[in-house]
């Protein structure tokens, strides 16, 4: 089976932000990592973006 490939605009609604916002995180590699295809389009690996996703939770601090 082959692997699951999100174009930017699947990223945006996969994470209910602005396609500017994922064109952002491009720029400033703060998003999950991506292929450009054709020297032009922005893919990205399914299994890249839900690792990047578990990346972005946030650790709580333990009250004593």
């Amino acid at each position: 089976m082959a692997e699951k490939h999100l174009t930017v605009h699947d990223l945006a609604e996969r994470e209910n932000v602005k396609i500017e916002t994922v064109y952002g995180w491009n720029k400033t590699h703060t998003g999950p990592p991506y292929m450009k295809i054709g020297g032009r389009l922005c893919r990205y690996r399914l299994a890249d973006v839900i690792k990047w996703e578990k990346s972005q939770l946030a650790e709580r601090s333990r009250v004593a």
